[in-house]
C-alpha cells in the first residue's frame, strides 16, 4: 500500500535545554526512560503513553505508522522536543524508517530485540526471543535475524497478550495473569539451562517485558541470562546528543512530563513504582 509522505513539522530549532521525547503504546517504555534518566541525569524528558490506541503489538503497519506520526507531531508542536526515542519495539520495526525520512533534522532512536548482544553472551548458542507478533513479523527484525543466523540458533516466541497483561496489572493489581502467560510462552520455547542443547539466554524483545523480569527469572532459574535494550539505547542517545551539541548543561534543572492519550492511571501507578515519580499524568 502506498502511504502519503509528510513534511517535517518544524525545522531544527531545538536547544540543549529542550526535552527528549519518549513514547510507547503504554507503560512499557518506562523501562527505556529509566535507563535514559540514569545515563543522562541532567536531561529533561517528556514521556507519552499512547494508551488510547494500545496495544500496538498485534496492529498492522499502517495503523502503527499513523499513530507514530501523530505522537511525533504532538511532541514537536506542544513540547518542542530535541530528539525522539521510540521506546516500543513494534513501532520501531514498523515506523522508524518512515519517520526518519520525514523528519531528517530530528534525531530519532528506536529499540529492537537485543539478539546481537545475546549472541555474544550465550555459551550454548541457543537463544530464546520473546516479542510481539508485530515485531517478529517485521522486515526489520527478519533482516536482523538473518544477519545473525550463523552465530546462534534463535527460538522465536510471539507472546500475544503479554504486553497488555503487564499494562493492566498496574490498574488491577493482578500479577497472576502476567505470570501465567510468562509460564505458557516459556514452556513453548523448550528447555532452559547451561547444557549444550538448552537455551541459556532469553531476549526480552518488548519494552513491557522488563517489568515482568522478576517472574521470568524465577521461572527460568538463576543460570539463564535475560537481555533487554534499555542500557544500549541510553548510551547511544547520550553519544548522539553530545555529537550534535544538544546535551543539557550541568546547571540545567531536569524536568519530567508524563502524558497519555487514554486513561492515565496505569502510567501514574507505573511511574510511581519504577521511577519513584509522583508527577501527575496529563491527558492529551
Amino acid at each position: 500500500m502506498s502511504l502519503p509522505t509528510y513534511a517535517p513539522a518544524l525545522e531544527k530549532t531545538s536547544a540543549p535545554h529542550s526535552p527528549v521525547g519518549v513514547f510507547d503504546s503504554g507503560v512499557g517504555g518506562l523501562s527505556i526512560l529509566q535507563a535514559l534518566q540514569r545515563q543522562l541525569p541532567h536531561e529533561s524528558f517528556v514521556y507519552l503513553a499512547d494508551s488510547g490506541f494500545a496495544p500496538y503489538g498485534e496492529r498492522d503497519e499502517a495503523f502503527v505508522l499513523q499513530r507514530a506520526r501523530s505522537v511525533l507531531q504532538t511532541l514537536l508542536q506542544q513540547n518542542q522536543i530535541k530528539a525522539l526515542v521510540i521506546a516500543c519495539n513494534t513501532a520501531t520495526a514498523l515506523a522508524i524508517h518512515v519517520l526518519r525520512q520525514e523528519f531528517p533534522a530530528l534525531p530519532i532512536f528506536g529499540v529492537e530485540p537485543a539478539i546481537k548482544p545475546a549472541a555474544l553472551l550465550s555459551h550454548t548458542r541457543r537463544i530464546g526471543v520473546m516479542a510481539t507478533a508485530g515485531t517478529l513479523g517485521s522486515a526489520k527484525f527478519q533482516e536482523l535475524h538473518r544477519s545473525l543466523q550463523d552465530q546462534a540458533e534463535f527460538v522465536l516466541q510471539a507472546c500475544d497478550g503479554l504486553a497488555d497483561a503487564i499494562e493492566q496489572q498496574w490498574q488491577q493489581s493482578d500479577h497472576h495473569t502476567v505470570i501465567k502467560l510468562c509460564r505458557k510462552y516459556l514452556d513453548a520455547m523448550g528447555e532452559f539451562g547451561s547444557a549444550t542443547h538448552q537455551i541459556d539466554t532469553v531476549v526480552l524483545g518488548c519494552t513491557h517485558y522488563p517489568f515482568a523480569k522478576p517472574w521470568i527469572q524465577a521461572l527460568l532459574g538463576p543460570h539463564v541470562s535475560l537481555v533487554d535494550t534499555g542500557e544500549p539505547v541510553a548510551r547511544r542517545v547520550a553519544q548522539v546528543l553530545e555529537d550534535e551539541g544538544l546535551l543539557a548543561g550541568l546547571d540545567h534543572t531536569p524536568t519530567l512530563q508524563l502524558l497519555a492519550t487514554g486513561e492515565t492511571r496505569n502510567l501514574q501507578s507505573a511511574a510511581k513504582a519504577w521511577l519513584q515519580s509522583s508527577q501527575p499524568v496529563s491527558k492529551v
